[in-house]
């Protein structure tokens, strides 16, 4: 390659020359989130019993649709974001399959919120499965997209930094609002059922024009594409050794937040003895989740993803281990662990958020192909995963130690279920300490990537110049 090549690489290489996009634009771009972060808790957590008080459905009927949705909405993930990758669009890869998702999401959040009186379950299930089309359709690509704004390794955890900050909000209102409507719509699951999806609604309305034109999208990368081999895909994919690194420490983090929330009303109900306080022990630990995301921005930045993100997990080990210390009557040290908890919530998942889109470049540099599409699907498919897999163990080990939640409990039960509510989180931490510790992408290495990279665009294989275009004009447009 000629010595002009070279400099022109340099110049354009965002490693060595970051835009920095304006607070306010990214704002309204992760905004995106918000509608999907604000429908998780009602689904996961209210409308189940909603459905089997206002339609007589078992609980194992209902358990099963929501079992068999979830694993339809993790199926797809790898086909959304191998696609997404391959779309070419005057409207660019992403936004024309967050717009069609969103009318699909809205498709089927309706009659999931606003049940006719013949809803049965073959109707919800139906209802479920366009709605997690539609979610998946979203929140893969838009994960793709924030992993392309920026090709600087600090500046993407800044920009997953704002995502995680408004999930955190969308959280806080999806948790406010049922809290509030206990009391209100007690005795009207319906009421409550169109009052949840009016909220998701609401913020799917504004924020879905908001986000989709707060940004333009990155250029695609130029040159012909492969026809597509999904099997081959796949094994390149799953052969990718620091993706396999990141996806096992995700889902290690995902096991022990699971985890704890499955033990959690458990735990705040019988063993401390205050039912009534597990929401608004929730809404605190969430309130302080938005102030952690600056605090590990900045330690991401000071001593890296990788450090940063077993920092953030050992932490939570710490904190986890610190309920041993707890009693019935430690109202002071419960509240102080919750803070401490809100505090250092979601330290891993930013970190690895971050990191898959340096992984990514790590693989388009090996096999000259963009898939950041689907390694984040993929990532995503490690979150519901571990979700999946802390509710397979957790409520089976309460079982096992004697654990009645619909009576009383003797204390040594009572005890044996602290130990479990602290110990089993703490466990899924030091595995997701130990898989990401000395991960070898670190920022040098990164940026030696994307000098490759850009070399490789300079010689006209792709376009990372006029991606670093792009950031500068959205640069100047921000703020």
């Amino acid at each position: 390659m000629s010595t002009l090549a070279l400099d022109a690489a340099r110049r354009a290489s965002p490693a060595t020359t970051p835009a920095r996009l304006g607070p306010a634009r990214l704002i309204a771009f992760s905004s995106l989130g918000m509608p999907l972060a604000a429908v998780e808790v009602p689904l996961s957590t209210y409308v189940p019993p909603l459905y089997a008080s206002a339609f007589g459905f078992s609980l194992g009927t209902v358990g099963l649709i929501f079992l068999l949705a979830r694993l339809w909405d993790a199926v797809i993930d790898p086909a959304i974001g191998l696609l997404s990758d391959r779309t070419r669009s005057r409207w660019g890869r992403r936004r024309p399959w967050i717009a069609g998702g969103a009318a699909i999401f809205a498709l089927g959040a309706v009659p999931v919120f606003l049940p006719p009186a013949w809803f049965g379950p073959l109707a919800l299930s139906a209802a479920l499965f366009v709605l997690y089309l539609g979610y998946s359709m979203m929140a893969t690509p838009l994960a793709a997209w924030m992993g392309e704004l920026s090709g600087a390794y600090h500046e993407r955890t800044r920009i997953t930094t704002y995502a995680q900050a408004l999930t955190c909000v969308a959280l806080l209102l999806a948790l406010v609002l049922p809290s509030l409507l206990v009391t209100r719509l007690a005795d009207q699951p319906r009421l409550e059922l169109a009052a949840m999806g009016a909220m998701v609604f609401a913020l799917l309305a504004l924020t879905l024009p908001l986000g989709i034109r707060a940004l333009p999208e990155p250029p695609p990368p130029s040159g012909a594409q492969d026809p597509v081999r999904v099997w081959h895909t796949l094994r390149l994919v799953f052969g990718e050794g620091m993706l396999l690194r990141v996806l096992a420490s995700n889902a290690a983090v995902r096991l022990a937040q699971g985890v704890r929330t499955a033990l959690f009303v458990f735990f705040i109900s019988h063993y401390m003895g205050h039912p009534a306080w597990a929401p608004g022990l929730f809404l605190l630990q969430y309130v302080f989740g938005i102030f952690a995301c600056p605090l590990w921005l900045a330690i991401g930045r000071r001593v890296g993803k990788e450090r940063a993100a077993v920092a953030g997990e050992l932490t939570q080990v710490a904190i986890n281990l610190g309920l041993l210390a707890l009693a019935p009557g430690s109202v002071a040290l419960l509240l102080a662990l919750t803070v401490a908890q809100g505090l250092a919530q979601g330290s891993g998942n930013l970190m690895l958020r971050s990191i898959v889109a340096d992984v990514a470049d790590y693989h388009r540099l090996r096999t000259g192909e963009d898939r950041i599409g689907l390694f984040f699907s993929v990532f995503s498919l490690s979150d519901k995963a571990g979700v999946a897999l802390a509710i397979g163990i957790a409520l089976p080990l309460a079982a096992w130690i004697g654990f009645d939640p619909r009576g009383s409990n003797p204390a040594p039960v009572l005890e044996h279920l602290k130990w479990l509510f602290a110990l089993g989180p703490a466990f899924g931490h030091i595995i997701s300490a130990a898989v990401i510790h000395g991960f070898p992408l670190d920022e040098r290495r990164h940026g030696d990537i994307r000098r490759q990279l850009a070399a490789r665009d300079a010689a006209g294989l792709v376009s990372d110049a006029s991606r670093d275009r792009w950031l500068a004009e959205a640069s100047r447009e921000g703020d």
